[in-house]
């Protein structure tokens, strides 16, 4: 099992900042990617963005390229999502996720959600304007 712990969700004004952390614990050395997804009320989750914990290769979401930085520290077993120019359609709650099959980061494989094998609890992300 691998458990994971998202932070760094709050409160901000359209056009900060943020960085949503998330730690993965437990059985961690079978975990191949690390994903963030989000979702706003009434809609569906999003993928936003991903990366593979060996290489740190990434794949984001086409609305959030520009706006969105993902990284990992493979020492603190700990994934990052670095947001820039946020706007109030970026509330949501944003999603960790980790998956343990091997494909390539820049398919399609990791923007589906139901790749993934373990999901954290969400940290709630709210823009105003």
């Amino acid at each position: 099992q691998v458990q994971l712990v998202e932070s760094g969700g709050g409160l901000v004004q359209a056009g900060g900042a943020l960085r949503l952390s998330c730690a993965a614990s437990g059985r961690t050395i079978s975990v191949y990617a690390m994903g963030w997804f989000r979702q706003a009320p009434g809609k569906e989750r999003e993928f936003v963005a991903a990366i593979t914990w060996s290489d740190s290769n990434a794949d984001y979401a086409n609305s959030m390229v520009g706006r969105v930085t993902i990284s990992r520290d493979n020492a603190k077993k700990t994934v990052y999502l670095q947001m820039n120019s946020l706007k109030p359609e970026d509330t949501a709650v944003y999603y960790c996720a980790a998956a343990s099959s091997v494909r390539s980061i820049h398919g399609n494989y990791y923007r589906d959600g139901g790749r993934y094998d373990y999901w954290g609890q969400g940290t709630q992300v709210t823009v105003s304007s």
